[in-house]
């Protein structure tokens, strides 16, 4: 270590007069010690001062500037120099250097870079405001044939497209051009899980989503897919999912799902569709959300259920019934779901029959295909007045929403439980439907429901309350008494922050309430009136007109 005492006074001296004989073997000498013991010589480094010397020795024209850069690189592997080589002010002489013609100045330049702002957010927002991104990227077309400076390029830009800032700066370069063309060139699976690990976070951004498929990245993926599909390989398997997961990203743009669509002709829709009966789960599960990606618009919807992809999901749940792929079971739920959206596909759906192939799916313990299952039946019977009779006098169903509708720890399957049990009634306007829910002990919960902080949910309960009350009144009486259905009421119509159709549709219900002597008297003992007339000068015209009729009507029966 002497000699490293000797080499760090012999630059000190020699920095100051840039001589380059005598620079280049000190610069050896720290090298050399470097790679014997880094931690040591770094804390060295840093206690003689010299890095402050280095700005200066960083200048394109210089021979020594590859050395002094891997120096830096070598030293920023210790966290403990990461900050002495940020106040030296190394940051901004080595951005510079990123315009060298010189190859292994780039490459030790990079590492430097790398190494400093490595795990700083904060840093490497800096180098993104100092524009490295379009340097980079053009360095990566520039030497994609010197694979030391590719794979420098791609880690930095797996570090950087972490950044939210980046993706901008990313998008309005050519970089899906650049790595597609990289990708194409790779046979080593290393080499392209590199290049997955850039592509997945720059996919998140839907310019870059777009720029990804146009520059022909699915093809790609799909011959991925068709290559490593028998595999049993380790290595495969992982590239199989990580191609289809990228291929289900890039479908969440928008613009990037239409064209990939091409109004149900295209190639790749008809590839990804013959990956729902394939023997890969992996497959089976990037199907699935596949087509629940494309399912985002009414055109595509309709499309599919006419050229029978809701049979392909029905088979495959039915391959998932018993101990199942959650996963896949809540993909496919959530592809149904999603296609049974639009009014002309209801009828053709439940025809096919949907609602029995997703019953079977009532015993799962899953809150997330719970959560779906029930999203998918009320999609489904949603103005359609059979179907929810049929499915509200089914007692198993009834018991288990009521069930779910007890879930506190899932917010959402006891919200879905909630507004499916209100949707059977709203839809069937059934007496026996009502039945059910009644025997069932439902009641309580659509009460509770009418005080939730969602107004649509609101609306919904007091809508199927009303029907309630109009239809069968008689056996639901004691159970909404004892669910406190009128004080609800009066609360709902006394508070001004009530939406104007939650004001309607209780007065509404308060006047369907009257058949019952019980509610009628707790309707008269809580002072009504006052409430009510105070609303016949509200801004809303339906209200004031409501509130009027309901006046009326507790004048007559008071």
């Amino acid at each position: 270590m002497d000699n490293l005492s000797d080499a760090l006074k012999k630059l000190k001296i020699t920095a100051a007069d840039k001589t380059e004989g005598s620079l280049e073997g000190c610069l050896d000498c720290l090298l050399q010690a470097l790679a014997q013991n880094n931690a040591e010589t770094s804390e060295k480094i840093q206690g003689s001062g010299i890095l402050q010397l280095f700005a200066n020795l960083l200048t394109p024209q210089a021979s020594c500037t590859a050395k002094v850069a891997n120096i830096i690189a070598e030293v920023a592997k210790n966290e403990f120099m990461r900050i002495p080589c940020v106040d030296a002010g190394l940051i901004s002489p080595l951005v510079q250097l990123l315009n060298s013609k010189d190859q292994e100045v780039l490459l030790q330049t990079g590492r430097a870079l790398g190494n400093i702002c490595y795990d700083s957010h904060s840093l490497q927002a800096q180098l993104i405001n100092m524009g490295v991104i379009p340097t980079l990227v053009k360095l990566l077309g520039i030497h994609c044939h010197n694979a030391a400076l590719t794979e420098m390029c791609l880690v930095a830009f797996g570090n950087l497209a972490e950044l939210e800032s980046s993706k901008e700066q990313f998008a309005s370069t050519n970089i899906a051009e650049e790595l597609v063309k990289l990708f194409k060139k790779q046979i080593e699976h290393d080499k392209r899980e590199m290049i997955f690990e850039v592509l997945a976070p720059l996919a998140e951004n839907d310019a870059i989503k777009l720029q990804l498929v146009e520059a022909g990245l699915v093809e790609c993926l799909l011959e991925i897919v068709q290559q490593k599909v028998d595999s049993t390989k380790e290595d495969d398997l992982a590239e199989l999912k990580t191609a289809s997961d990228l291929m289900v990203l890039l479908l969440l743009g928008d613009e990037s799902m239409q064209k990939l669509f091409e109004g149900g002709k295209g190639s790749v829709f008809q590839r990804v569709l013959s990956w729902i009966p394939s023997n890969s789960q992996q497959l089976q599960l990037a199907g699935a959300l596949a087509i629940a990606n494309f399912a985002r618009n009414d055109g595509n919807c309709i499309h599919m259920v006419d050229n029978g992809i809701v049979e392909k999901l029905m088979d495959l749940l039915d391959r998932h019934v018993e101990d199942g792929n959650v996963t896949v079971q809540h993909a496919a739920l959530s592809a149904l779901r999603n296609l049974a959206i639009p009014v002309v596909n209801k009828a053709k759906m439940l025809s096919a029959g949907v609602t029995e192939t997703v019953l079977k799916f009532l015993k799962s313990e899953m809150p997330p295909v719970q959560f779906k299952l029930l999203g998918t039946l009320r999609m489904l019977i949603d103005a359609q007045a059979e179907a929810a009779e049929q499915l509200g006098k089914n007692a198993k169903l009834v018991e288990r929403l009521v069930e779910w509708c007890e879930a506190k720890d899932h917010a959402g399957v006891m919200g879905e439980s909630n507004r499916l049990l209100s949707a059977l009634i709203r839809h069937s306007k059934s007496k026996d439907v009502i039945k059910t829910i009644v025997q069932s002990g439902g009641i309580k919960h659509l009460v509770t429901m009418a005080t939730s902080e969602h107004v649509i949910m609101q609306n919904e309960a007091l809508v199927a309350l009303a029907l309630i009350a109009a239809l069968e009144l008689g056996p639901a009486e004691k159970d909404l008494a004892s669910a406190q259905l009128v004080q609800i009421l009066h609360r709902l119509l006394a508070d001004e922050r009530s939406a104007p159709e939650i004001k309607y549709n209780s007065m509404v219900l308060i006047c369907a309430l009257m058949g019952s002597e019980a509610l009628h008297k707790e309707v008269q003992d809580l002072a009504f009136l006052d409430v009510v007339s105070k609303l016949r000068s509200h801004e809303n015209k339906s209200v004031a007109q409501q509130a009027s009729l309901t006046e009326q009507r507790l004048t007559v029966q008071s």
